[in-house]
């Protein structure tokens, strides 16, 4: 009797699946999603950018190629910077723009997506 019960909640157990927390990411390259808890949903990570930012005082410096002037800046500014290979989230934490996923740690594969790989070079 132990041995059917110990086998029956072995194999319960196994079924159970830990649900994907915030900013969690499946796929790569341009099919890259990412977990969006608000939505409860799985949503592209340019997607899941707009929501964070609008979340968070929207994009204070909009969706750009252009840096901003650095004395104009406040803690916590949020931008989407365009370089040739794509788009990244950054925010200006601690004295400078980082990457928004250095700051929020979502999933390190965020840093793989579009220009975030490049945004500093």
């Amino acid at each position: 009797m132990k041995l059917a019960i110990a086998a029956l909640l072995l194999s319960v157990s196994s079924l159970v699946v830990a649900a994907p927390h915030n900013g969690e990411v499946k796929g790569s390259g341009n099919k890259m999603q990412m977990w969006e808890q608000s939505s409860n949903g799985w949503v592209g990570v340019e997607t899941f950018w707009n929501n964070f930012a609008k979340e968070n005082g929207g994009l204070t410096w909009g969706d750009t190629k252009v840096w901003p002037e650095y004395d104009k800046l406040k803690e916590r500014d949020l931008m989407l910077i365009e370089v040739k290979q794509g788009k990244c989230l950054m925010e200006f934490f601690h004295g400078r723009w980082r990457r928004a996923q250095d700051v929020q740690r979502w999933d390190d594969r965020v840093n793989e997506y579009g220009g975030c790989p490049y945004v500093f070079d």
